[in-house]
C-alpha cells in the first residue's frame, strides 16, 4: 500500500551551489523523507492573449462545443454587481 502524499507549498531560492533555501520553515511533520518539485520562474511571461488563443484552439476543450454542455443561459443567475 502506497503512503498518501500531502502537498505543502513553500518559496525559496536556489544558490550558486544548487542548494535550496526556503523563505520560512516548513510546518511540523518531520523528520521524514520528502519529494520535492521545483518551479522556476520563466524569464518572460506569456502574453495573456496568446495564452487564451492557445487554450481556445486546444482539442482538449472541444467537448465544450457540444450543445449538451450549454446548461446555462443569459437568464440564469444575477448580473455582476446586482444590488437588488
Amino acid at each position: 500500500m502506497k503512503a498518501e502524499l500531502r502537498a505543502v507549498e513553500a518559496t525559496g531560492t536556489v544558490d550558486e551551489n544548487g542548494q535550496v533555501h526556503l523563505d520560512r520553515p516548513l510546518p511540523p511533520g518531520g523528520p521524514d523523507r520528502v519529494r520535492v518539485l521545483l518551479l522556476f520562474s520563466e524569464a518572460r511571461d506569456i502574453d495573456e492573449q496568446l495564452w487564451l488563443a492557445a487554450g481556445a484552439r486546444n482539442a482538449a476543450f472541444d467537448f465544450l462545443n457540444d450543445p449538451v454542455e450549454d446548461v446555462y443561459s443569459t437568464l440564469d443567475g444575477k448580473p455582476f454587481g446586482y444590488e437588488g
